[in-house]
């Protein structure tokens, strides 16, 4: 059950999408983020795609975030950190998610052609690993899917 801070993170979420689509690139966005001992909320990293910008394969919202979080965090391990990402993430940013031990993951919409946490595989969940992530899929799964179809209709409508 997503708490207040998780909608606060998964609108920022969605914020950080609206960028990546105003420079043309498919509306993800991501934020890592943890709560301190006194309640409050601390973003450590967050990123949207950038693959076209970048011409990088790998620039996807999930990882530019992780690793702006570890830098800021001098640590690579997220244990104590919650993701929030507008859409279900793909095996390399799951195998990511799972790599730097990130100990929850919110998304909104699901990814039924590539996503790796429950619509296409169980990554983040597979007792096999040596790390499994708490999931908490579907917040704010209508503002993400809408965002998504607008972008990808839009594309289809231009060329």
């Amino acid at each position: 059950m997503p708490t207040d801070a998780d909608i606060t993170m998964m609108h920022r979420a969605l914020a950080l999408a609206r960028e990546a689509a105003a420079l043309g690139e498919v509306p993800v966005g991501a934020v890592v983020y943890r709560t301190r001992d006194d309640g409050s909320t601390e973003i450590l990293g967050e990123g949207f795609n950038r693959r076209e910008i970048d011409n990088d394969p790998a620039a996807h919202a999930e990882l530019l975030a992780i690793r702006a979080a570890a830098k800021a965090l001098g640590d690579w391990r997220l244990e104590h950190c919650s993701l929030a990402v507008t859409l279900e993430p793909c095996p390399m940013c799951a195998g990511l998610i799972v790599n730097a031990r990130v100990a929850r993951v919110l998304y909104g919409a699901d990814d039924p052609k590539a996503g790796a946490c429950r619509s296409l595989f169980a990554l983040t969940t597979d007792a096999r690993l040596n790390h499994r992530v708490e999931l908490v899929p579907g917040v704010l799964a209508d503002e993400s899917s809408a965002m998504l179809k607008h972008f990808f209709r839009s594309l289809r409508e231009r060329g």
